[in-house]
């Protein structure tokens, strides 16, 4: 297919992400990411790795050791942007030149054998190869690592031509062709980076591809028009949601390469529908890995729920949504993954991740899927999600910077013209609701300050210099002004307790503060042979107070008013409960430490806490599984 006579222009992004670097996040939240890149990234065996390279013994459904190089090395390089110290430097120069040795001389890097090439996982694979090279690339600069790259996407076209191969008839069965469709990201990047069009041309026709019909599927995936109009994730191809959305993020890449607008309409279109659909309250979706009505499911006791992978790339397919279109719905997507499904899949110290992360029950570390590399998919992806967070939390747009994240973080930011603005923000939040920003351009300078204002905020109060300035939730509030030194922002965010009704109407509720959802905690709550119900006003908020006596691996716990249930109809009583947040609720990760978010309306509390749910999680397992 010739592509040749396209003439869009490719458009600009309406944000861009902070450079490498730029923004230097502290407090609690920097505190994880240190801890998740001393204790899991920069400590990864790289050997281990790198030998299924070497060895190129795979060839069945059980062969993905292939993702696991490309998805660890692109948190690397996520850590050493973040800290870019000469260590890190050199972990990331010795894995990829360790990858690297493993190229054969026709340009193929993978796990699989000659005669399983195209099989099974081996394209899924590959794409995550072309994605760690072209990570690396990006923070080395160096030329021999992008011509790597070329040359296993050179192979790939040769062993896979269009018109002759579809890249969707290849992979596993009950994917329809999903895994290996995902490649389009990274050829889309090679692409931008190389300008060569061979691969733009193999991106497009990979989605041209998926009109056509397939040996899995008469119709094909059909990704781009179902998502048009309207049809739910689980009813588009398969309902596997790693995959597809993985797909999506690629087709991100080619609207930024084509500037085709449909493109970016499908994505938006889709991750609506995600969100209207799919996405718990936790900000994540999926059970047993697959879409499946999770909005009105959630509060029913799921096998398998929230696997990180899935957490992970929502986050990123919601910041490629900020960047592309610089609505801050995205940025409130990001923040409610950021600080509940994410951080509760991390282990206390950063050094493990869960595979799934239910929302009652318990925490349970993920076992390795191949005890050689000694990873899962989702240990290997969790960092990923959690690295990127400085890039988003600050960005840039047109006319000056747009702050999404509220945190203690310091930002250096440069104009249209390369004068740099120093941003510092002083706040405790999300614990307490005031955030402080200092604005520092080196001389007074006009530019647009835009601060994200939740939806959830409906009490907002923002000024500049104690001056008063209007903002209105889910929206940003933009403030274009001549800024002059140690300027100084105050924003106040509405951290009112919240009840949040069940999205299928079911008789439950759950419980956020600001962009916390808050959890049952049986180190916090005995069991008691009462009956309660939550104490909501007729606005829907709940009065809490901090609590005392929390145990110190609980990051923040709340006093909840509850009314008691008595056998009788009249001497209802009110008491309180400690209510903790949901990162920290589960965190000793025992089948003693139990949890549950959706609170029934009565809940008995002797049976608020499901027990032994590591058996509905993993029930082939002899023994529940442990961190390695």
């Amino acid at each position: 297919m010739n592509y040749a006579s396209d003439n869009r222009q490719a458009p600009d992004d309406a944000l861009t992400l902070a450079r490498p670097g730029a923004v230097q996040i502290g407090g609690f939240l920097g505190r994880k990411m240190d801890q998740c890149i001393h204790n899991r990234v920069m400590a990864q065996d790289v050997e281990k790795l790198v030998l299924p390279f070497r060895a190129r013994t795979e060839k069945d459904a059980g062969g993905w050791r292939c993702e696991y190089w490309g998805k660890w090395f692109t948190s690397a390089a996520m850590a050493y942007a973040c800290q870019p110290t000469q260590a890190h430097r050199d972990v990331l120069n010795r894995a990829l030149h360790d990858l690297m040795s493993t190229q054969t001389p026709d340009g193929y890097i993978g796990t699989y054998d000659d005669q399983h090439h195209l099989g099974i996982w081996d394209v899924w694979g590959r794409k995550y190869v072309l994605l760690g090279l072209l990570a690396g690339y990006d923070q080395t600069g160096e030329q021999a690592v992008l011509e790597a790259a070329c040359r296993a996407a050179d192979h790939l076209i040769a062993e896979a031509p269009p018109g002759k191969v579809n890249l969707a008839d290849t992979g596993i069965d009950v994917l329809k062709g999903l895994a290996p469709s995902s490649i389009l990201e990274p050829m889309v990047l090679l692409y931008r980076r190389t300008g060569r069009r061979k691969y733009l041309d193999f991106a497009r026709n990979i989605v041209a591809q998926w009109t056509a019909p397939t040996r899995f599927s008469s119709t094909g995936l059909r990704l781009v028009e179902e998502a048009m109009s309207g049809t739910p994730p689980v009813r588009i191809g398969s309902p596997k949601a790693y995959e597809m959305m993985s797909c999506f993020e690629g087709l991100c890449e080619l609207y930024r390469a084509t500037g085709e607008q449909r493109y970016l309409d499908a994505v938006a279109r889709f991750a609506q529908s995600v969100r209207s659909t799919e996405r718990m309250v936790v900000g994540s979706c999926s059970n047993q890995e697959l879409w499946c009505d999770g909005a009105r499911t959630q509060t029913e006791m799921l096998e398998q729920p929230l696997e990180t992978c899935v957490t992970v790339t929502w986050m990123k397919l919601c910041c490629r949504l900020l960047e592309l279109t610089g609505e801050s719905v995205w940025a409130d997507e990001l923040e409610t993954s950021l600080f509940n499904a994410l951080l509760a899949a991390m282990a206390p110290a950063g050094d493990w991740w869960t595979y799934y992360t239910p929302l009652a029950g318990e925490r349970v570390p993920s076992p390795p899927q191949h005890a050689d590399v000694g990873l899962s998919c989702c240990v290997a992806s969790g960092p990923r999600g959690l690295l990127l967070t400085p890039r988003w939390a600050v960005m840039t747009a047109t006319d000056g910077f747009v702050v999404n994240l509220y945190a203690p973080l310091s930002a250096d930011m440069p104009l249209s013209d390369g004068t740099r603005v120093r941003i510092t923000q002083a706040t405790d939040y999300p614990q307490t609701d005031e955030v402080s920003l200092v604005i520092a351009p080196p001389q007074p300078r006009r530019f647009a300050l835009s601060l994200r204002i939740p939806a959830w905020s409906r009490q907002t109060a923002l000024s500049v210099n104690d001056e008063s300035v209007p903002c209105r939730s889910g929206t940003y509030a933009r403030i274009d002004r001549t800024w002059s030194p140690s300027d100084c922002v105050t924003l106040k965010l509405d951290l009112r307790g919240r009840a949040v009704p069940a999205p299928s109407g079911a008789p439950q509720l759950a419980l956020m503060r600001g962009p916390i959802v808050l959890a049952l905690d049986n180190r916090l709550v005995e069991p008691e042979d009462i009956s309660v119900r939550l104490i909501v006003d007729a606005a829907g908020y709940v009065a809490l107070a901090s609590a005392a006596g929390k145990p110190q691996e609980v990051w923040m716990a709340f006093d909840v008013p509850f009314e008691v249930r008595p056998s009788h109809f009249f001497n209802h009583r009110q008491i309180h409960l400690a209510m903790c947040d949901y990162a920290s609720a589960g965190n000793a990760r025992s089948e003693e430490n139990l949890y549950r978010v959706w609170l029934p309306q009565p809940l008995f509390l002797r049976e608020a806490f499901p027990t032994r749910t590591w058996k509905l999680i993993y029930p082939d397992a002899k023994t529940r599984p442990e961190k390695p």
